[in-house]
């Protein structure tokens, strides 16, 4: 896999959904670990200072 390929935040987002869920198979929440391991770091917030 090249280096530049990562998932979509909607795919993730749906990816830890999916981790969530008590009722998802052991293979959904492997899949679902492998897009959250592609998907791109979240940035973190400015805080605005007053």
């Amino acid at each position: 896999m090249a280096k530049n390929e990562k998932s979509s935040p909607r795919v993730a987002s749906l990816a830890g959904k999916v981790l969530r869920q008590k009722t998802s198979t052991k293979t959904a929440k492997t899949l679902a670990a492998s897009v959250l391991t592609q998907s791109p770091d979240k940035k973190p917030k400015k805080v605005k200072k007053k």
